[in-house]
């Protein structure tokens, strides 16, 4: 069975993430302080960023793609509401896969608790907002 996805609630979930991004790492909420915690050069030129972004485009269609088929699956098995099933579905990946390998890697790179901590809160924050945009978005049924 391959799962029924809405393609269109994938790109919007996308961009969703870019946006999400953009507000969590700006200087006015948490860019300033992540910078100092993960040594990043927020001065440096905005063309050795293009490589980063255009990465961050394609790895967040692949996690909207992912979310999607996973919640369609977990809709199909679980039954009732699909919007439920996505945010669900989203926070248990987050829960297992990311939240779980970041704070792995971090500790064996020694990276402050305060960054790691800061990280994995945006990761939740972007799959939560994923989640939503694609719950409300259900796969067209044919």
């Amino acid at each position: 069975m391959v799962p029924e996805i809405n393609y269109w609630a994938v790109l919007i979930a996308t961009a969703s993430s870019m946006i999400v991004g953009t507000v969590w790492y700006s200087p006015k909420v948490f860019g300033t302080r992540w910078s100092k915690l993960a040594n990043v050069d927020m001065d440096r030129p905005g063309s050795s960023a293009t490589m980063a972004i255009i990465t961050t485009v394609i790895v967040s269609f692949i996690t909207s793609w992912v979310l999607a088929g996973a919640a369609a699956i977990a809709w199909h098995f679980y039954e009732g509401s699909f919007f439920w099933a996505a945010v669900v579905t989203g926070v248990l990946l987050w829960a297992g896969f990311t939240a779980a390998r970041f704070i792995t890697h971090d500790a064996f790179e020694g990276r402050p608790t305060a960054l790691t901590t800061m990280n994995i809160a945006h990761e939740l924050v972007t799959i939560v907002v994923m989640a939503v945009l694609i719950g409300v978005w259900p796969p067209a049924l044919g």
